[in-house]
């Protein structure tokens, strides 16, 4: 039927991605290029996946991913509410509860005027990792 609506990702909460550069797990990133093939495109030899790379600071983002990652490297990545995840801390400390936003490096900060990615579980430092309850 043509006006089906059938999901690329169920439930979509732990997806492959795709990097478009050298990327450090444990950081937040964003949509940065569209997918690099797959259903409905003419090229599948890269699997179909969505291309990551940090977003900007402040940013809303896609997810976090789960572990280092090479340039055009695959990489799971967590996203969506339900999953507390660790993430770096940025520059500052982060109190516990607090809301927390993106920096232009994929780490957390308190939030201030960027989109609140999610809240810390426990307080944390800068340079160590945060436990984000993501929303």
């Amino acid at each position: 039927m043509a006006n089906d609506c059938i999901p690329f990702y169920e439930p979509g909460d732990k997806i492959t991605v795709s990097a478009a550069a050298a990327l450090t797990g444990k950081r937040c990133v964003a949509i940065s290029a569209n997918r690099q093939s797959g259903p409905g495109l003419s090229d599948t030899s890269e699997g179909g996946n969505l291309v990551v790379n940090y977003p900007s600071a402040g940013a809303a983002i896609f997810g976090v991913l789960a572990h280092d990652v090479a340039q055009n490297g695959k990489v799971a990545c967590f996203r969506g509410n339900g999953f507390i995840v660790p993430i770096t801390v940025g520059a500052g400390n982060i109190s516990a509860w607090a809301e927390v936003e993106v920096d232009g490096s994929g780490r957390v900060i308190a939030k201030s005027a960027g989109v609140a990615i999610g809240r810390a579980v426990n307080a944390a430092t800068s340079g160590n990792d945060a436990e984000i309850a993501l929303y």
